[in-house]
């Protein structure tokens, strides 16, 4: 007769009060010495140990909320049985900054990039059309379409495609306030982002974000590889497309004269990025992206953590990584910052984990924060930067952004990103041009059942794959990724649409 086989539980540190669930757990069995009373979901949690109403919940090691009434050993953790509430939190900074052993040059990784003429890399090869507000963004479609219709990519092989990147702001908004900054350098990031080969800027003429003023204030001139062009001005709809069409058949030519060549994987500066969570996100996947992160800063890369809101209860690990003090409290800043957003706007920093998460097993922002912090690995924290903001510092970095991922991407692309990796659990469908995305899914189940979306399986971790080795599969993907081999969201035609600058501030 068959033994029944005993479900597979994680106990992640050595003084969690709870465990995690990697098999759904029924009641009757008997996992970790505890006896288990109520059915806990695959990738949730149950009590170890009997917990006091008020008495944290520890994963991980850190406090990801609190007992909301007694707990008692073997009782599913989650929504029902737990709170949040602020907690104080040590930031000690820069305490375990270190001086990074980055390989020499000749020692690096290599890929196959488009070297740019400021000396930037580009991993794609894109004319893009930006709009200064949603008004124009029919007339941007329309130019792409005119040029894909015409069949005359056909004739420019190294040209990756043309694609429009509208909005809906660019007007109603206080041009001398936060929401336009913002705007401005988001549009200024992806026009020079070492992905685009040249740029179409379409506008109406009479929106807030005027292409003039932007102009100016970059020192932006027409050329062979930058024209812009409003609607108003032109004449009217057609009259633009036309008008517009032209232009890029102009630059066609001039872009597909770039070719791929040998370049170190100092180059890279890849976005780490997280979306549709799980209970799995912050034991496989994400810890892995971390590990391919720590490689690509031994290479002399980049690596770039987001999503403030997703670091919420997590920032004091960051702070003791900080190169000096001064960054670790530009990153306590912004914390305070979103802090008071969410007030202002009526909202609180739990409101982060969606539903999703929270069937995936997520319980609390802190919980998710924990995992979603893995993403940025061990090494040192070098600069933090606002969003959209250019990232200029080597190593592992922070930029501010929202928690939405096509939010949190877009600052992201605009401060240079090249490449970027999702992790995803409950199955995020996210693509992103110029800027390919690699998508890691954090358990295996989810991966077979979206194989066409992910590209790597990441929960072959909880069958015994190390973390290093799969952080060593990520990096060797990256590296193929930005080479030029297309991603599974790239094969699907994702990213036209995912551009989505973050819009502060009131709708006039």
């Amino acid at each position: 007769m068959d033994r029944p086989v005993t479900p597979r539980t994680l106990r992640l540190n050595a003084s969690d009060n709870v465990i995690v669930a990697v098999d759904a757990l029924e009641p009757g069995a008997s996992v970790d010495g505890v006896a288990v009373t109520q059915r806990i979901p695959r990738g949730h949690k149950m009590a170890v140990v009997p917990m006091a109403a008020g008495e944290p919940i520890v994963k991980f090691g850190q406090i990801i909320g609190f007992a909301s009434k007694p707990i008692a050993p073997g009782e599913w953790v989650h929504e029902h049985n737990v709170e949040m509430h602020d907690f104080a939190r040590d930031y000690r900074f820069a305490e375990a900054a270190r001086k990074e052993d980055i390989l020499p040059v000749e020692q690096q990784a290599t890929f196959q990039g488009f070297r740019r003429a400021n000396g930037t890399v580009g991993t794609r090869n894109y004319i893009g059309i930006l709009t200064s507000v949603n008004c124009s963004a029919t007339v941007a479609r329309y130019m792409a379409e005119e040029i894909r219709r015409s069949g005359i990519l056909e004739q420019y092989p190294n040209v990756d495609g043309v694609i429009p990147l509208v909005h809906g702001g660019g007007c109603a908004l206080d041009v001398k306030g936060e929401g336009y900054e913002v705007l401005k350098r988001t549009q200024w990031g992806y026009a020079t982002n070492p992905n685009m080969a040249a740029v179409v800027m379409v506008g109406l003429g009479c929106e807030g974000f005027q292409i003039a003023r932007w102009k100016e204030i970059y020192g932006i001139a027409e050329s062979d590889t930058f024209r812009s062009f409003t609607i108003q001005e032109i004449g009217g709809t057609k009259k633009t497309v036309e008008a517009g069409a032209a232009a890029i058949r102009e630059m066609l030519p001039v872009a597909n004269r770039a070719r791929r060549e040998t370049v170190p994987a100092s180059e890279l500066m890849l976005a780490l990025q997280c979306g549709g969570s799980d209970g799995y996100s912050g034991i496989t996947a994400n810890p892995a992206l971390g590990a391919a992160a720590d490689l690509l800063v031994k290479h002399g890369g980049t690596a770039i953590l987001s999503e403030t809101p997703e670091i919420y209860g997590a920032e004091h690990l960051l702070t003791r990584r900080a190169a000096t003090r001064e960054v670790g409290e530009k990153l306590v800043e912004l914390i305070k910052w979103w802090e008071d957003y969410t007030t202002r706007n009526k909202m609180e920093m739990n409101n982060n984990p969606s539903p999703g998460n929270k069937a995936g097993g997520l319980t609390t922002i802190l919980e998710k924060s924990l995992g979603a912090a893995a993403k940025g690995g061990t090494t040192t924290l070098t600069d933090v930067y606002r969003y959209a903001e250019k990232v200029t510092a080597k190593g592992f970095v922070f930029m501010d952004t929202p928690g939405y991922d096509p939010v949190s991407a877009t600052g992201q692309v605009a401060g240079g990103a090249n490449v970027l990796a999702f992790t995803t659990g409950r199955g995020s469908a996210y693509g992103c041009k110029p800027t390919p995305s690699i998508k890691l899914a954090t358990n295996s189940e989810m991966y077979r059942r979206m194989i066409d979306d992910m590209d790597i399986n990441c929960g072959d971790v909880i069958e015994g794959v190390s973390i290093e080795d799969k952080g060593r599969e990520i990096f060797e993907k990256v590296l193929k990724v930005a080479s030029g081999e297309r991603s599974k969201s790239e094969e699907l035609g994702y990213g036209d649409a995912e551009f989505v600058p973050w819009q502060i501030g009131a709708t006039m």
